[in-house]
């Protein structure tokens, strides 16, 4: 989990160095790496590319597409700690869609989490100037669109092979950001094209070691880790773009990252 959370961290610093580019293009350069990758290792392995349920798997690829290109998006318009911070909202989404989707049920301790992380969003927009209402709205709906990607994966079950999802998710993304970049297409110059390509590469290993990381241990061990990244996205903001937070502007970043830990807590018992 810890290569997993490193190799996200800094896929979504070069989408931040890079942020002069059109974000279709970068979820374009982000997923072409990734689709080669994994088309290649289903034939090696003889899984069937369609897979078997393919309206929902469609579906992932849409929604997850919208996700990324809102993402990839604010992080232009917002300092890079608090995006990455704001999109760990994604849960709250999720538990909410999961009521009505697939009929589970959420504990008022998890009610509880969700608060004290929606505080945390409360305070980051009322004490960092930087996050506009716009630029919380684009990074809450990316939230709310990861979190019904986490819903569908769970309606698809393990009735496809991890591999099949990913494949549907990075193929559909590069169809989508290459059609959208040729209206707005800007050509990368030198050292760029090799950092474009370089986070479709980031991006599989970082799935990969994710997928591991929860095949070798219990949720509850290794999910927590996976809010590394916000810190790390801290420190990259802080030492790389130069971005600086007012106190209670970490303290809300810290409370969406305690709420949503305890909420795995709350789920697990």
């Amino acid at each position: 989990m810890f290569i997993s959370v490193s190799a996200f961290t800094i896929m979504n610093t070069l989408v931040k160095y890079l942020q002069h580019l059109p974000a279709f293009e970068l979820v374009f350069f982000r997923s072409i790496g990734t689709s080669i990758i994994c088309f290649f290792l289903l034939i090696k392995q003889k899984i069937p590319i369609l897979g078997n349920q393919r309206k929902l798997l469609i579906s992932r690829g849409l929604v997850g597409v919208s996700a990324m290109a809102t993402f990839f998006w604010v992080i232009q318009l917002i300092p890079f700690g608090s995006a990455v911070s704001l999109r760990y909202t994604s849960p709250i989404f999720a538990g909410i869609l999961a009521i009505f989707i697939l009929k589970e049920r959420i504990t008022p301790l998890q009610w509880f989490c969700f608060l004290i992380a929606f505080t945390g969003v409360l305070l980051i927009k009322g004490f960092d100037t930087r996050v506009s209402f716009f630029g919380l709205g684009v990074i809450l709906v990316s939230a709310l669109l990861s979190g019904t990607v986490y819903v569908i994966i769970r309606k698809i079950g393990s009735g496809d092979h991890p591999l099949v999802i990913v494949n549907y998710f990075m193929f559909i993304a590069t169809c989508v950001g290459g059609i959208f970049s040729i209206f707005n297409w800007q050509t990368p110059v030198g050292v760029e094209w090799g950092l474009l390509l370089s986070m479709g590469i980031l991006g599989f290993f970082g799935q990969y070691f994710m997928t591991k990381a929860y095949q070798m241990a219990s949720i509850g061990t290794v999910a927590p880790m996976k809010y590394l990244e916000a810190a790390f996205a801290l420190l990259v903001g802080w030492l790389w773009f130069g971005e600086g937070y007012t106190l209670l502007g970490l303290l809300g970043i810290v409370l969406i990252i305690v709420g949503m830990l305890l909420n795995i807590y709350a789920k697990g018992k």
